[in-house]
């Protein structure tokens, strides 16, 4: 039963994560609509080199993006409510920890031992000292917005050229995408939220349509 309910609070804390949240400014919309125009530029790419099926396979993918960030601008919740919604959850973790008896209560002093550094935790707060300047300059605006545009020159250029052929690691890699987006649908449909449910399924599809366009269309 103590797994089990286990289980049940990992769940409640790692299932809204698949919401998402609504994007707010420029810099929030970035990262959302760089799938779509980079499967979009895939899709011509291949169109205009006369790989019919593989052009479709990427615009299905795009407009399947495409749709998730609409569901995201129309039915997602704002990030004020996402951070609402995680503080309650985990303010009703921490209580139940409290009452179980696993997480001390507020004005409860540590035993003195516990306060005392230990050599391990020196060394974790000096690497974290070392690594903060990276974690600062990853949440500057300029980061937020040529890391999306690097994403998508990197994905135009894999996407043109991969898979090349229908492999098991063409397989593998592509199946890996169809299990990963499937949760994501099923956490829409959950919440009923169409468009989103619509998008992933739209990606799923375009992830399919890209295996059986290599074994129809492999590249040379």
């Amino acid at each position: 039963m103590a797994r089990d309910d286990s289980w049940a609070q990992a769940l409640r804390v790692g299932l809204p994560i698949l919401d998402g949240a609504r994007p707010s400014g420029m810099l929030g919309w970035v990262p959302r609509v760089a799938p779509v125009v980079t499967q979009a530029a895939v899709g011509a790419g291949h169109w205009a080199a006369g790989r019919r099926r593989r052009a479709l396979a990427a615009w299905t993918s795009a407009a399947g993006y495409g749709l998730v960030a609409w569901g995201l601008g129309t039915e997602a919740p704002t990030p004020a409510e996402v951070r609402e919604n995680m503080q309650q959850t985990m303010q009703q973790n921490i209580q139940r920890l409290q009452r179980e008896g696993r997480l001390r209560k507020p004005g409860t002093k540590a035993p003195a031992a516990a306060r005392t550094p230990t050599p391990a935790a020196r060394r974790l707060e000096r690497h974290l000292s070392r690594v903060a300047p990276l974690f600062r300059a990853t949440n500057t605006p300029q980061y937020r917005l040529a890391s999306p545009v690097v994403v998508m020159v990197l994905g135009v250029w894999w996407g043109l050229r991969h898979p090349r052929r229908l492999t098991v690691l063409a397989i593998a890699s592509g199946s890996y995408t169809v299990v990963f987006y499937v949760p994501w649908v099923a956490r829409a449909v959950q919440r009923r939220r169409p468009r989103i449910a619509a998008g992933w399924a739209l990606v799923i599809a375009g992830s399919v349509a890209r295996l059986r366009a290599a074994a129809a269309e492999p590249l040379r």
